[in-house]
């Protein structure tokens, strides 16, 4: 009889930017998948097959290519009741609304909203359309408990969520300028105290230009987590 091995099953992999990919028994989960376009990109839109889309908010590097993919796919769109509207006015006809502090389970697992200090909005025609409050996602599935924080400042309630949920992953931004920067995620990862802590949103651009590696001396120097710092397609 084959021995269940979470760690065989279960993959965790950086596309680039604020993208994974997390590998299931239960389906392909895939976050922000900002592909066409992003010069960090590891791979295109065509070369995922997920089976749920998790959106953190509305803003282009992170909505991506969303829509091009669910509609080739079938995927499930998961986020902020508001945003996942505006995508069904757009034609994708799988979508799961959800709000901050709710959850929901899965045949992936159990999924909680969290908070997120961001905005949220698409543009049109050079308008702005309002997509719903920004949001983290806690995902729960076989025996790993993943973080993505989303686009966020670092706020006190982040003490909070390690707390209802203890993380073997936190996924963060360090880039700064539309996010917190590489200090103020060393003081998120203390007050998560994840098992791993792994950088995302930097580097994409020149004004997010920042040294992961400094992220990593931080944080291994400072608190008991691990730093893996990927290189986009590298899977941990």
């Amino acid at each position: 009889m084959e021995v269940y091995d979470a760690m065989r099953h279960e993959q965790l992999t950086y596309l680039g930017h604020s993208a994974f990919l997390i590998t299931t028994l239960a389906g392909d989960i895939l976050i922000d998948p900002f592909l066409s376009g992003n010069p960090s990109a590891s791979i295109g839109p065509d070369n995922v097959h997920p089976n749920y889309i998790l959106m953190t908010h509305g803003h282009s590097d992170h909505l991506g290519d969303t829509i091009g993919i669910t509609r080739r796919t079938g995927a499930t769109v998961i986020g902020p009741a508001e945003l996942v509207t505006y995508l069904a006015g757009k034609g994708v006809s799988n979508v799961h609304p959800m709000h901050i502090g709710g959850n929901h389970v899965f045949p992936f697992g159990e999924l909680f909203l969290t908070q997120a200090l961001h905005g949220s909005s698409v543009t049109e025609n050079g308008h702005f359309i309002y997509t719903g409050n920004p949001c983290g996602f806690v995902v729960k599935t076989g025996e790993r408990t993943i973080y993505h924080a989303g686009d966020t400042g670092v706020f006190l309630n982040t003490e909070l969520i390690g707390r209802l949920h203890p993380l073997d992953i936190a996924l963060l931004p360090i880039g700064g300028n539309f996010t917190m920067g590489i200090d103020d995620a060393l003081e998120a990862v203390k007050m998560l105290a994840p098992h791993a802590a792994i950088p995302m949103h930097y580097g994409t651009f020149p004004v997010i230009a920042v040294d992961p590696q400094l992220f990593r001396k931080k944080v291994e120097s400072s608190t008991s987590a691990r730093c893996p710092v990927l290189e986009p397609g590298q899977t941990f």
